[in-house]
């Protein structure tokens, strides 16, 4: 196979603008020779990188692939060419981590700080994506390693637990339920609820949770954000279920303890039989100690 380094970054110019003119631009090639370059890679690869009309290019599902994993090769080429100069440079690099939005907020921002002032030719880039595409981002080599909740196919990934998190149920403070110390799982069986939707880890572990305990649950809302479900919440539409790494609640809403307790397990993943680069290793290790450091979460009721 004749595939050159000048038609993949080509090619990575033009997925990332989606627009011809405007890679050849950043590329300071002309437009039909970036055209001819990504032409030549799909003749060479027999597979179409681009669905193109007359307003934009966006890459295909073979494309997308590609893109990621191009972008990961060619960074960890140019960091092995740029660490041959200096022994003192071998912490220069990025490190691509996606993690669920609960974790995204609670433990990513101390992790990157912490990174950031260890390793300051280090750069840590966040993707907040939800569950299902925290899985992709790592299948497809988009990312280094992923934060996420378990369980997680063991055929596909390598895992560790890293902490575990309670889930509170959440309520206006003028609800009946608001004065309670716990609150038992059949309660919450005539109350609407807002559920974070089924693209999230946790709403397995929820909905497990409320046909164990038997509770036919009238869910009303659905929603991607546990800051989302909170407003809802406030609106008067609902109780919500949520993971403590989303708390504190708005002072509005007061947050209660299930009873008996449900725990999600958090976990740091990376595709299967695949070792981390020396930095992303490094990464790892800042989030495994940034939960470990989580305080217990104290609830004060008013």
């Amino acid at each position: 196979m004749n595939v050159s380094l000048r038609q993949l970054r080509a090619f990575l110019a033009v997925a990332k603008h989606q627009h011809f003119r405007r890679a050849a631009e950043s590329l300071h090639l002309t437009q039909p020779a970036v055209s001819r370059h990504v032409a030549e890679l799909e003749a060479e690869l027999e597979v179409k990188l681009f669905d193109r009309n007359t307003r934009e290019v966006l890459p295909t599902e073979a494309g997308r692939y590609l893109q990621g994993a191009i972008e990961r090769l060619l960074e960890e080429l140019e960091g092995v060419l740029s660490h041959v100069h200096s022994e003192s440079e071998r912490r220069r690099g990025k490190v691509r981590v996606a993690a669920v939005p609960t974790l995204s907020a609670s433990l990513m921002p101390a992790c990157i700080a912490e990174c950031a002032r260890l390793y300051p030719q280090l750069h840590v880039q966040l993707h907040d994506q939800v569950q299902t595409r925290v899985l992709e981002s790592i299948r497809g080599g988009e990312v280094d390693f992923g934060l996420a909740i378990a369980p997680v196919s063991a055929e596909e990934f390598d895992s560790e637990v890293v902490m575990q998190d309670a889930f509170y149920a959440v309520c206006r403070r003028d609800h009946a339920f608001a004065a309670r110390r716990k609150l038992n799982w059949r309660a919450l069986g005539d109350q609407p609820l807002v559920l974070l939707d089924h693209d999230s880890g946790s709403r397995r572990l929820i909905d497990k949770a409320l046909a164990a305990h038997q509770v036919d649950a009238e869910v009303t809302q659905q929603t991607a954000h546990t800051q989302t479900a909170f407003r809802l919440v406030e609106a008067g539409l609902g109780m919500s279920i949520v993971p403590g790494l989303s708390l504190p609640a708005p002072a509005s809403l007061i947050a209660l303890p299930l009873a008996p307790a449900l725990r999600r397990a958090v976990v740091l993943i990376r595709r299967r039989n695949r070792s981390l680069s020396p930095l992303a290793q490094r990464v790892w290790e800042q989030v495994r100690a940034a939960a470990a450091h989580v305080p217990p979460r104290m609830l004060t009721q008013a």
